[in-house]
Formats: C-alpha cells, structure tokens, sequence
C-alpha cells in the first residue's frame, strides 16, 4: 500500500512522504474488514501498523515532498472520478428511459407523462454538461497544465449529479428501484461515495473559492 505519513516535525505540507509499505511487512495488521453502504466491490478495513520498518527506497520521490506529490496526484484521481461516474450515468439514464417507456401508470406509460420526460431531458443535458467539463480539464491535464480548478469542478459535480440523477431516477423507478437486484439502487449506493472520496464537496468548494480568490483569509496571528 502507498502511505503518506510524517517522516519529520515542522510544517504539515513539508514533514510528510509518500512511502510504499508491504502488505506482508512485519508489524502490518490487517483488522475488521468495515461495512459500507455501498461500493462492495472494494474491500475497506482498519489497518495498524506496530513498528513497521522498510527500506528508505521505499519512499517514492524526495522525503519531505509527500503533500505536494499527494496533491499532484489528486488532480488525476478527480479527474478518474468524473469520468468514472460519466459511465454510470449514462447507463443509469438509459435504463431508466427503457425502463420508464415499459411500466405503465393510469393508461400510459410512465415516461410519456411530461414532467417524467421533461426531467430525463434535463438530466441528459446535465450529463453532457459534465462530460464537456471533464473533457476539457483532461485534455489540459495531457498537455501539462495545472487543472487544479477544473478537476475540482469536475469532481464536485460529478458528486452532486450522481446524487440527482440516482435519487430521480429511483423514484422513477418505483418499488422495483428499491431492491438490491436494479442496477439504479446500486448506483444510488455507489455513487454516494463520489461526494465523499478523494475529498468531500466541502473541500472542492474550499479549493474552488481559493483559486477565485474569494475565500476569506485567515487572521494573522496579532489579529489583523
């Protein structure tokens, strides 16, 4: 596994390392495996490590630079995260188009009633919205720019459209949408965990106003 741990004191973003640590290690435990609500496909548990030792080439990059390579790495992983949910929202919609057009209620199928084809209309267009953003900032990304800004956008909507289009179409969906067997009540399960993962919308949105220039800055410590 890769750790980021203090190898030194001073600074919080210039004591940390990225270290790789074996999982066969001496002093590595593996505890209770956790249970989530969802994303079942990868195991999470408590690790603990008691006295672990491994060789300085271990550390990836310099000692010291941990943080700044973490949050290097985090542009890629946000970016992985839109464009993984991408994939999931296309299939949720398109199921739920089929899906709607085959259950019927009070004489006509559920999506021929204007609200339900008016929402699948806008949530197809909030889609390609978020497809074009993470389009953008990956294609800025290969060509060496800083995308700081557009991954955390990409990231939080991708978080907050999971979360819409899963909720609507559920419900869309009826009773069938409630059980554990329809691909939409996993998603609605999975897909939380964009909002969380990879740093919450809370922390996106910090990012967000501090490359605006509009979150406030912290006191100094004479209070001025």
């Amino acid at each position: 596994m890769c750790c980021l741990a203090n190898t030194s004191e001073g600074h919080p973003h210039r004591n940390k390392s990225l270290i790789i640590v074996p999982m066969d290690a001496k002093g590595v435990e593996r505890a209770r495996k956790l249970k989530k609500i969802g994303m079942a496909s990868s195991d999470t548990a408590q690790i603990f490590f008691d006295d672990v030792r491994v060789p300085v080439r271990n550390v990836i990059g310099q000692e010291g630079h941990g943080f700044t390579f973490q949050m290097i790495q985090f542009q890629e992983e946000r970016l992985w995260g839109a464009a993984n949910v991408l994939g999931g929202l296309d299939q949720v919609l398109a199921a739920t188009v089929e899906y709607t057009g085959d259950r019927k209620i009070f004489g006509k199928s559920v999506r021929d009633h204007q609200w339900v084809h008016f929402k699948l209309a806008e949530l197809a267009t909030e889609i390609e919205a978020l497809r074009a953003l993470t389009y953008q900032a990956t294609e800025l990304y290969i060509s060496g720019k800083d995308v700081t800004k557009l991954a955390s956008m990409a990231k939080l909507k991708a978080g907050r459209l999971a979360r819409e289009v899963a909720d609507t179409c559920l419900q869309f969906w009826g009773g069938m949408g409630y059980m554990h067997e329809s691909m939409v009540s996993r998603f609605f399960r999975d897909g939380r965990l964009v909002s969380i993962g990879g740093g919450a919308d809370e922390v996106m949105l910090a990012i967000i106003c501090k490359l605006m220039g509009t979150l406030p800055r912290r006191p100094s410590k004479e209070g001025g």
